[in-house]
């Protein structure tokens, strides 16, 4: 009888788990449809302000900007996106892993780099392994602002200016879809003339002049992307969550299955057992 209460009390946990994993998932799913309405409504923002500026870069002759300029890269910045909590599967680890090993690769020494975090499962990890964390963000909101990454962005686009660092790349994971997120690596800084100076061009007239436009339009540009990424990762987290949280809900439904059997064929031996007592004690007093 005390194996039959045991699986009994195993049965209610995982009962209870599952109404949790069930809930999770399904706030979730709701966080990720609002994730992805955000990353598409702050698009055209990004469209607009790179058509002003291949308009600008397209009419003025000997165009050049510090932001533009590609110099020989003694130094790296690396910006990574993480989430602040856990329970999204392979969402972290896999970022994690992608940009340690490009560290390990590329670099001998924690001098030719420099990481920027934001979300406290990656703050937490670099600082646990001894990596040069120069600036960190974490508590980013489930739909961020561009002002909750607008300090960190800054920081990031004013060391480059100053030639803290040489090149800025930022990791993040990419949605995809929502049972699919890519992590990836894009160059932020400097930014390619390709990208910049390729796209739709339209007549403005500019006050004071176009040089003076560009010098504010570029970084913020680069706070754009910087910005974009973040919704994308946001989006990929809720989407990694989702999916962790109903892989959970399916494994505890398998798990009570199982118990629930088990349950079934001790109950079944014992009262076996008891009529097989009853009948051999009934033939004992015969």
């Amino acid at each position: 009888m005390q194996g039959m209460r045991e699986i009994k009390r195993r049965i209610r946990s995982v009962k209870n788990t599952r109404q949790i994993t069930k809930a999770m998932k399904m706030v979730a799913a709701a966080k990720l449809r609002r994730a992805q309405e955000t990353a598409e409504n702050a698009r055209p923002y990004a469209d607009k302000i790179k058509e002003v500026i291949s308009s600008i870069a397209a009419g003025t002759k000997d165009f050049s900007h510090p932001m533009l300029e590609a110099r020989p890269v003694k130094k790296t910045g690396y910006m990574v996106i993480t989430s602040d909590r856990g329970l999204a599967g392979p969402y972290n680890a896999n970022i994690l892993r992608l940009v340690s090993k490009t560290i390990e690769e590329r670099h001998q020494s924690k001098d030719e780099y420099v990481i920027f975090a934001v979300g406290r499962k990656g703050r937490d990890f670099f600082k646990k392994r001894g990596y040069p964390v120069v600036e960190e963000v974490t508590g980013i909101s489930d739909t961020p602002s561009l002002v909750e990454i607008q300090d960190i962005a800054q920081s990031a686009i004013s060391m480059f200016a100053d030639e803290t660092f040489d090149k800025l790349t930022i990791f993040y994971n990419e949605f995809v879809s929502p049972i699919v997120q890519r992590p990836v690596e894009k160059q932020l800084l400097p930014l390619t003339s390709e990208e910049v100076l390729n796209g739709p061009v339209s007549v403005y007239e500019y006050e004071p002049d176009s040089e003076s436009v560009l010098e504010v339009l570029l970084p913020k540009y680069a706070e754009t992307l910087i910005y974009s990424a973040l919704l994308d990762a946001k989006a990929s987290e809720f989407g990694a969550r989702m999916t962790a949280m109903g892989n959970a809900t399916d494994n505890a439904s398998e798990m009570i299955e199982t118990l629930t059997l088990q349950f079934n064929r001790a109950r079944q031996a014992a009262i076996t057992q008891e009529i097989a007592e009853i009948v051999a004690g009934a033939n004992a007093l015969r």
